[in-house]
């Protein structure tokens, strides 16, 4: 395997004078051609991680998200990946399954080995292990200290669910879903559904919790059992995810209720498993290319003005309707 000395002598230049090349400085035209033309012919290879012991970088990011399965999350990474490599870095992808335990393993990981910065997708307590020398760009979730944030607009999300089922002739609506127990910026979805219903007087009902898992499925099950025979009146439903959509389809395609003729559904998220699948669930769309894009622009720049007092970013991104089979 060639080294930085042979391809100093091939190109007749000094060791230094390869380094400074390899580290982005600027050197002449003729020593450039000279250097590059080496290392095509002896098909050299730097070593990234002795660069970044001399630069202070290492060119890798960690992405931490609580799951590869939930269609936002792998899409999210594809494009945060994308523009990574756009800039010449390298993604570390951190799967948690949204453990706690995981969490803090991975972001010890990434301080012990000195990544240039972290995007976190976490709905855990894990302020304390994030540190203000750290940069960070946070999804979804404010943190006590200095970490920009970006997030779609819940609110509206919200908001724009109900009024959509409003419009769409819907007249008793509910909201479903399951989140965290801690403070995230998902929460924010409930609200907006709840200021539409309350603005035009809408009657409404809520199943939402942050216990277990089989204890929130226990309760959707009772709350849906409580719609199809009539104890409640519901004729359109926004739930807090599409995953949470495709469950609340399920269950009552099992109890013979047809969506969207007997009752509206909408989603929130609005992911596709391509571009060729044609739209099933109506959805609130999360412009996720515009997420991942911010998300990028905001931590590269964190990196960039790390020991400056760079003003804390905090970003919201348009949500959109898009229509699906679930909605009239």
């Amino acid at each position: 395997m060639a080294t930085i000395k042979d391809v100093a002598k091939l190109a007749e230049v000094s060791v230094g004078t390869v380094s400074k090349y390899l580290n982005g400085f600027k050197v002449k035209d003729k020593t450039r051609i000279a250097v590059e033309e080496a290392i095509r012919e002896l098909k050299y290879e730097p070593n990234t991680y002795a660069k970044g012991l001399k630069t202070n970088r290492t060119n890798t990011i960690v992405l931490i998200i609580p799951s590869v399965w939930h269609p936002f999350f792998s899409e999210l990474t594809y494009y945060i990946e994308q523009i990574l490599r756009e800039h010449g870095l390298k993604l570390i992808l951190c799967n948690t399954r949204d453990h706690l335990e995981s969490e803090i393993e991975y972001v010890t990981m990434a301080r012990q080995n000195k990544v240039d910065g972290i995007i976190a997708i976490t709905y855990s307590n894990i302020d304390k292990y994030i540190t203000s020398d750290m940069a960070v760009v946070s999804i979804d979730r404010f943190f006590s200290v200095n970490t920009d944030f970006i997030s779609s607009d819940n609110f509206h999300g919200g908001y724009l669910g109900a009024e959509m089922l409003s419009e769409k002739s819907s007249t008793a609506l509910a909201y479903i879903g399951h989140g965290s127990s801690y403070e995230n910026d998902t929460t924010a979805r409930l609200d907006g559904f709840k200021a539409y219903c309350e603005e035009y007087s809408i009657p409404y009902h809520v199943c939402y919790d942050s216990d277990s898992r089989e204890e929130y499925q226990n309760r959707l099950t009772t709350f849906i059992d409580q719609i199809v025979s009539g104890q409640i009146e519901v004729d359109g439903i926004l739930t807090a995810s599409d995953t949470h959509a495709l469950n609340v389809y399920e269950l009552l395609q099992q109890r013979a209720i047809r969506v969207p003729e007997d009752i509206q559904l909408i989603g929130f998220d609005g992911g596709q498993q391509s571009h060729s699948t044609p739209v099933f669930l109506s959805s609130i769309r999360q412009n996720v290319p515009e997420i991942a894009k911010e998300a990028v622009s905001c931590l590269l720049d964190r990196i960039k003005n790390q020991n400056s007092d760079h003003p804390v970013v905090r970003k919201k991104i348009p949500v959109s309707f898009i229509k699906g089979k679930t909605t009239r």
